[in-house]
């Protein structure tokens, strides 16, 4: 399964950060010894790969929110755009795809003049889960953070670090190169269902040579019960996405609401020479 995140700023310099996932669905995590944190990643990595197929055949909407601010911290310019927002399941040739799909339903922006600033574009944030799926655990160092408790629920904290020169599930695309992206950060997991209810993520000082001085990410995740199913999953409800570089600072916020089932038949066929 790939599915394809890019983050853009429409500056002189141009940064594309794009975060590539290459998914195998049927590959097992490895256990590396039987214990508690080894386990609930097991638990989770599981709970990943039922989630993607009901994950597709929901539909919702997705507002997001666009700020920029000053060097002195205070907002220069806000946009508030309204979609229709789905994530689209594929399969051509064996390869699964995984991709998002947005419809503008409506734009506002809240600027105090009609000069557009450059803005953030932040995709794909909200299925940040998918780093924990076994294509990736290889690539990440994962510790326990410890017990906690959120919303009367029993979590888990999980720390995990990108383990330098293995595979990377983000890269920053600049000038026609491309960059890993070391990223770290914890997830908070639901020790009884391994649902995850919430990540933090980022990348250190490792890009501040190409200007990049922060990304760091949060995105939470709420029960959507859903008639006739079984099982309730953990759905993303909001993605917050912040980016600095020495001069510049911006902050997006997508919210996920209204999540619908729908279904989709699609049938793909090879052209016979």
């Amino acid at each position: 399964m790939k599915l394809l995140r890019t983050i853009r700023q429409h500056l002189r310099g141009k940064y594309f950060l794009v975060a590539v996932i290459t998914m195998c669905l049927s590959a097992p995590l490895d256990a590396v010894q039987a214990d508690p944190m080894h386990e609930l990643l097991e638990r989770t990595s599981s709970q990943l790969s039922k989630f993607l197929d009901q994950f597709s055949d929901t539909k919702c909407t997705e507002q997001v929110i666009q700020e920029k601010f000053k060097q002195n911290g205070k907002l220069e310019y806000k946009e508030q755009s309204t979609f229709d927002y789905l994530v689209i399941l594929t399969n051509a040739g064996g390869e699964l795809s995984l991709a998002e799909s947005r419809l503008a339903v409506r734009v506002v922006n809240h600027g105090k003049n009609d000069k557009h600033p450059s803005l953030l574009i932040s995709n794909g944030f909200a299925t940040l889960f998918l780093v924990f799926h076994p294509y990736y655990a290889n690539s990440f160092q994962f510790t326990d953070g410890g017990p906690d408790t959120m919303g009367g629920l029993k979590l888990e904290k999980i720390q995990f670090q990108h383990i330098r020169d293995m595979r990377s599930p983000a890269a920053l695309a600049l000038r026609g190169r491309e960059f890993p992206l070391e990223i770290s950060g914890t997830a908070w997991i639901d020790v009884q269902s391994g649902m995850i209810v919430k990540i933090e993520a980022g990348v250190g000082s490792s890009l501040e040579d190409v200007g990049l001085k922060v990304l760091r990410s949060e995105v939470t995740y709420a029960p959507v019960p859903f008639k006739g199913v079984e099982q309730t999953y953990w759905y993303p409800q909001e993605a917050i996405v912040e980016v600095e570089t020495p001069r510049q600072h911006w902050r997006n916020t997508h919210k996920f609401t209204d999540y619908k089932r729908f279904s989709v038949s699609t049938e793909e066929k090879v052209a016979q020479k």
